[in-house]
């Protein structure tokens, strides 16, 4: 079992799904943890469900709230970039508003943490990719792109940023709150349809991706790594 007894970890995008369970597996590994996210209403709850949260408000599309975020000149063990909101169409289809809307909310929304954020040195700058960076798939052009210039921005953070390590997870499906929007009958089919496609034979749960995120954010051998948890999906 890995700790983060006495450290620092910041998640941005913690109010919800993956981020809301890195925040709470770091607060159970001994961490002192802030959440960020752009809604109030959301960080309010989501902080009352785990012990001894802070939290920020931040929209990552804007520079200067994440200028705000870090101007306090804390210096964080852990930085974690879990939230985004990316919509997924066909490049034929979707407007190229959204589009820009979403490159500027997972690739720059990162890269803008990864620019302000005051991190110790071999602490740990975080962030969910996603498979589709290696394993493209129609209709989901723009998400396999986004993915490949955050793994590659990644890679060059850790060099550029050293001695703080930089890492991200790409992962496959994951069953969180982005999915609500669907009604229960095809959300429950969409899942079973994947879980029986990927060779583990379930799909992702926040706390997986959780786990993985914060044993490299503990590892201090981890950087510049891009780890691929999928449940197989990029092999089947």
């Amino acid at each position: 079992m890995i700790s983060l007894t006495g450290q620092s970890v910041l998640v941005v995008g913690g109010s919800s799904g993956i981020g809301r369970a890195t925040a709470t597996l770091a607060a159970a590994l001994g961490a002192h943890v802030v959440i960020a996210s752009r809604s109030p209403e959301k960080l309010e709850t989501a902080a009352s469900s785990i012990p001894g949260a802070g939290r920020r408000t931040v929209d990552v599309t804007r520079d200067d709230s994440v200028e705000s975020l870090f101007a306090d000149g804390a210096v964080w063990d852990h930085v974690i970039v879990t939230g985004s909101e990316v919509r997924m169409d066909a490049v034929k289809t979707l407007p190229m508003t959204t589009a820009e809307a979403a490159v500027d909310s997972k690739f720059w929304g990162f890269y803008r943490v990864a620019r302000f954020a005051n991190i110790t040195p071999g602490g740990s700058l975080g962030v969910v990719a996603g498979f589709l960076a290696t394993r493209p798939a129609a209709t989901r052009a723009l998400m396999g792109a986004i993915n490949g210039a955050l793994e590659s921005l990644v890679q060059g953070l850790a060099l550029e940023l050293r001695p703080v390590r930089v890492n991200a997870v790409s992962p496959a499906l994951v069953q969180t709150e982005m999915w609500d929007g669907m009604d229960a009958a095809t959300r429950t089919a969409l899942f079973e349809t994947m879980a029986a496609r990927y060779p583990a034979g379930v799909i992702g749960q926040p706390e997986d991706i959780a786990r993985q995120l914060l044993l490299l954010a503990a590892t201090p051998y981890a950087t510049g790594a891009i780890v691929t948890l999928d449940g197989g999906a990029s092999i089947a």
